[in-house]
């Protein structure tokens, strides 16, 4: 599998939200190597999009990575216990990341399990819902806050393949989730899934 090269990462958000779908997630630890297919995305910018955390160019401590090239991890806590994998977009300087909110299972799936909970599980429900959601993959895929910055073009322990091709008119848009607090980019069609 090919890693993906960083001008695939320095375009528009919602452009590289839709190109993720059918990319893998490389996860390498341990002599381990999860792989995961990415099927759910969203988009978030620095201007104009009231529900992303650098907004009007907002630099802190936690979104100035958001600001750097394209293709590096941008990693941040929800509610004081779920890590989010999001990936920075566009030109250094711009600002934007596209949150990855869902993934298939390809390779390393009782590993998974057991980063998810703590043994491997055979009932159906549980298979299906190991990395479903933002904080769910993180888990599953062992990805936390020491990924934060973490270069995707170079890294040796977390890093973004080809995959499979997902034509346009496989892509399903909507609004992105719970962002109620939003105004206006609430109703942003920036969720990309397949």
């Amino acid at each position: 599998m090919k890693r993906l090269p960083r001008d695939f990462y320095i375009e528009d958000a919602v452009d590289v939200a839709k190109k993720l779908l059918g990319k893998y997630i490389v996860r390498e630890y341990d002599g381990k190597k999860l792989i995961a297919k990415i099927v759910e995305t969203e988009a978030y910018k620095a201007m104009g999009d009231k529900a992303a955390h650098m907004n009007n160019n907002k630099i802190t401590q936690r979104t100035k990575i958001a600001f750097e090239v394209g293709g590096h991890a941008y990693i941040y806590l929800i509610y004081g216990m779920y890590y989010c994998f999001n990936i920075v977009t566009c030109e250094k300087g711009v600002g934007g990341a596209v949150l990855v909110r869902g993934v298939e299972p390809i390779d390393g799936i009782k590993d998974m399990m057991l980063n998810r909970y703590n043994k491997v599980e055979e009932k159906k429900s549980k298979v299906k819902n190991i990395t479903n959601g933002p904080g769910k993959l993180c888990m599953a895929l062992n990805i936390d806050k020491s990924f934060y910055g973490e270069d995707l073009c170079t890294s040796d322990k977390l890093y973004i393949t080809e995959g499979e091709i997902v034509k346009g008119k496989e892509i399903v848009q909507s609004k992105r989730i719970n962002i109620d607090y939003a105004q206006e980019a609430k109703d942003f069609l920036w969720r990309f899934y397949r």
